[in-house]
């Protein structure tokens, strides 16, 4: 089960979140799902990783039109040019796929690509016009993707038989 959803609630077994694909809101066990907020994802680069929210933006401002998710050459050349200091031999395909169904879902919700330390840096100005908005959109830093991982088998303890009471 993996995709991206906004989180409404934590709790100590899960979270519960609203999916921002078939916008369906579910409790997500921690115990079996992995899950990963969007700004503490980082890309391999040349140089330093970067956050996967600078990838986006990149992405945001390019003038490239999106690639098919399923189409891997193109895919990978729309990366050269978007992002030419992305390190592709340790980014694989299959990350850079997952990187422009991510976008194109942050897209279509409107999420504002920005961190928590850019929302920061704003004026308390900013804060207060923000916090008066009706229209609270999430912004990446408060959207979750959950990671495809194997679920754990769970096995429950043995019983212990009870003992037999001797006349």
């Amino acid at each position: 089960m993996g995709g991206l959803f906004e989180l409404v609630a934590s709790k100590a077994d899960g979270a519960i979140v609203h999916s921002l694909e078939d916008k369906s809101t579910k409790f997500i066990s921690s115990r079996q799902h992995n899950f990963s907020h969007l700004e503490s994802i980082e890309v391999y680069t040349q140089r330093e990783n970067v956050n996967l929210v600078d990838v986006f933006k990149a992405m945001d401002a390019s003038k490239e039109t999106l690639p098919s998710e399923k189409d891997s050459a193109a895919i990978k050349k729309y990366f050269e040019k978007v992002y030419p200091e992305m390190d592709f031999e340790r980014v694989y395909t299959s990350d850079m796929k997952k990187m422009v169904k991510w976008f194109s879902v942050l897209k279509k919700n409107d999420i504002e690509l920005k961190l928590r330390d850019e929302e920061a840096v704003e004026g308390d100005e900013e804060k207060a016009i923000a916090e008066e908005a009706t229209d609270n959109e999430p912004t990446a830093a408060e959207v979750v993707a959950e990671e495809k991982g194997e679920e754990e088998t769970k096995v429950a303890p043995k019983k212990k038989a009870s003992k037999k009471k001797e006349s």
